[in-house]
């Protein structure tokens, strides 16, 4: 009997192919729409959290509230500047700092002119050293910015390639910078996220000269003593700047993060774009579902001296209502198999695309086998409840009538 329940079902789907297909483009769509959205948010998500646990464990990093990318553009008062930097530096469990600054700028090379990240960097080695671990700048070709260096500048990998200016910058060109001429020094290696690739790092006296910023800074990294805590350093750290700058507790103008919370920051963003792409795709769901459940109303008609037969024979009411049930969720089932694979091959696809294009530091698609088959049971409940008053339908038919229906 129970054999019955999966046998008969699949009979009738079979034997009404086009219906069929019919009935499970609409699940097909959805469960594709919601599992390639959930996979690639996931691998945004796997991307940053790689990103910032490489940034090691052992820094914390302080910036301004308010405009932390455009320092010195902005007529925002809240400012961070190299004096903080010292009082950082002098915290008893602060191991090493050092203080960068950054804005995007006019770059002029070869006749073209784009526009892209600027970033003033210490000359001090040590200094140099832990912003490059923080930033992961590696010198590919030519060399780093060195204390003597003034109009210098060490160039992203993409500026190797012909895409942004026509032709690739070499060591010993000179570009302009905000009108500028810089000298090119050093190339770096590739690090997969444009931002970064298409990045210029000129020495930081000469970054407040051209763009007029002074000793301000927009980012300090502070690495703390092995084995101390970098939450407790952190509030240390925040202690003595709140004394530095003469501050209230609870009126702090600038923040200190660890690796985890600014992680944490960008992961919640990425939840809610998410939730929301996720819930316009399940619009999708919605019609599926309204598909199978015309779809069974419409079985229900045509089987009607079927289902009379099967009664005279013996059927229950339950038995009836089980079978259409069963059907309904094969619907939802083979809609959401199908859809499950066409989603993770988009999400591959674009994932492969994104890893050629740009590059593999924003995007890291893995398969997630919880979701696959929490996707599966879903579908299938979602066929299951959407052929319920279709199979209640039949279920109270009565069978003399039935026998008699044309």
């Amino acid at each position: 009997m129970i054999k019955d329940y999966f046998q008969l079902p699949w009979r009738e789907i079979k034997r009404r192919k086009l219906r069929s297909w019919l009935t499970l483009l609409g699940v097909i769509i959805g469960i594709a729409a919601v599992v390639s959205l959930i996979t690639l948010g996931q691998g945004l998500q796997n991307a940053i959290e790689k990103q910032f646990s490489a940034l090691g464990e052992d820094k914390l990093f302080i910036t301004a509230k308010g405009s932390a990318l455009t320092p010195g553009l902005s007529t925002d008062a809240v400012k961070i500047r190299d004096k903080d930097v010292k009082v950082v530096g002098r915290v008893s469990d602060v191991r090493k700092t050092a203080g960068m600054i950054f804005t995007t700028a006019r770059i002029e090379f070869n006749d073209n002119v784009r526009y892209f990240v600027v970033s003033g960097m210490p000359t001090d080695p040590e200094e140099r050293a832990l912003l490059g671990e923080a930033q992961s700048y590696k010198i590919e070709s030519g060399r780093s910015l060195e204390k003597s260096d003034r109009f210098k500048v060490v160039v992203g990998f993409e500026y190797t390639q012909k895409g942004l200016f026509g032709r690739a910058v070499e060591l010993g060109d000179s570009l302009l910078i905000l009108n500028q001429e810089f000298k090119v020094v050093g190339i770096l290696e590739r690090i997969g996220s444009p931002p970064d690739d298409q990045s210029l790092l000129i020495p930081f006296d000469t970054f407040g000269d051209v763009f007029g910023t002074g000793d301000e800074v927009g980012l300090i990294v502070a690495q703390v003593q092995p084995g101390e805590d970098t939450s407790a350093v952190g509030d240390e750290i925040t202690k003595e700047l709140r004394k530095s700058r003469g501050l209230k507790e609870g009126e702090e103008d600038f923040s200190v993060q660890t690796p985890e919370q600014l992680s944490a920051a960008f992961t919640t963003i990425l939840d809610i774009v998410q939730v929301v792409l996720v819930g316009i795709a399940a619009i999708s769901l919605l019609v599926g579902g309204v598909g199978i459940m015309n779809t069974m109303y419409t079985a229900v008609l045509q089987r009607t001296k079927e289902i009379g037969v099967m009664k005279a024979l013996g059927a229950k009411n339950s038995h009836v209502l089980t079978l259409f049930v069963v059907e309904s969720g094969f619907y939802g089932l083979g809609g959401g198999l199908i859809g499950v694979i066409l989603g993770i091959g988009f999400a591959k696809l674009v994932g492969i695309i994104f890893v050629a294009v740009v590059g593999p530091a924003f995007l890291s698609v893995e398969v997630n086998y919880s979701l696959v088959v929490g996707t599966l049971i879903f579908s299938f409940v979602i066929g299951c409840l959407s052929g319920l008053a279709p199979a209640r339908r039949a279920s109270q038919l009565n069978p003399v009538q039935s026998l008699r229906y044309e």
